[in-house]
């Protein structure tokens, strides 16, 4: 009887745990995200504009949507030159 009822316990956390698809979808690094409305609660971030002004054609396109900042860019490296002075 206890036996059932841990097994039972711990299916049902690991039924808790799984990760479950969500209603959002990202695609793309790029510091500019056409968000759009697909219906039924359904938005996707398609992340491939370099610019606002390449995001705001696809928006105005029919897609009710809008143009953001995209939250998950990773921009490149950015490397610091040495500021050591050589002495003679």
């Amino acid at each position: 009887m206890i036996r059932t009822a841990l097994i039972i316990a711990a299916s049902t956390l690991v039924l808790c745990l799984v990760p479950r698809p969500s209603h959002a979808q990202n695609f793309g690094n790029a510091p500019w995200c056409a968000v759009t409305d697909r219906g039924s609660g359904e938005v996707v971030w398609d992340c491939q504009f370099r610019t606002f002004d390449e995001c705001v054609p696809n928006v105005l396109a029919g897609n009710r949507g809008f143009c953001n900042v995209n939250p998950y860019y990773v921009g490149p490296a950015v490397t610091t030159p040495n500021s050591r002075r050589r002495r003679s």
